[in-house]
Parts: structure tokens; sequence; C-alpha cells
């Protein structure tokens, strides 16, 4: 029962993916790189914008390489039901 849950379920983060959306990661991480790059913040502000950015590109990347890990499982059971 619960595989037909998983499989059917809504594409919600799961205990390894983070709770905020790629979409949402990503938009913040442009504004801050569009920050960084305009100048005129102080060393600090820059550092606290730059430690934000690090953990939201970690965060896109968790996404990404979720994606890439359900495509390559949903290629391999596609592969299996034609053999």
């Amino acid at each position: 029962m619960s595989e037909k849950k998983s499989e059917s379920a809504p594409e919600k983060p799961t205990s390894e993916e983070p709770e905020i959306p790629y979409e949402a990661a990503r938009d913040e991480l442009i504004g801050i790189v569009t920050r960084l790059e305009s100048g005129g913040i102080s060393l600090a502000e820059t550092m606290k914008l730059w430690e934000r950015g690090e953990k939201l590109a970690d965060i896109c990347q968790t996404w990404l390489d979720g994606a890439r890990a359900r495509i390559g499982a949903a290629r391999s059971e596609a592969e299996d039901s034609r053999a």
C-alpha cells in the first residue's frame, strides 16, 4: 500500500529534500547574486548574503540531484518493463 501512495503522491520533499521549493530558492539566490554584484554594501552584509547564497545553492543542488535520481529510476523501471 505505501508503495502506491508514494507513486501517486504529489511532488513533496522527502526527509532528504529541503522544505523550501526549488523555484523559491533559485529566485532568492538570483536576488542575492544581483545585490552582491551591484556592490555598495558593507563587508558584514556581503558575508551574510554570501552565506545565505551558499545555503540556497545547496538547496537547489539537492532538488536537482533528487530530480535526476527520480528520472534515472523511472528510466530503469521503463527499461525493466520492456525486457
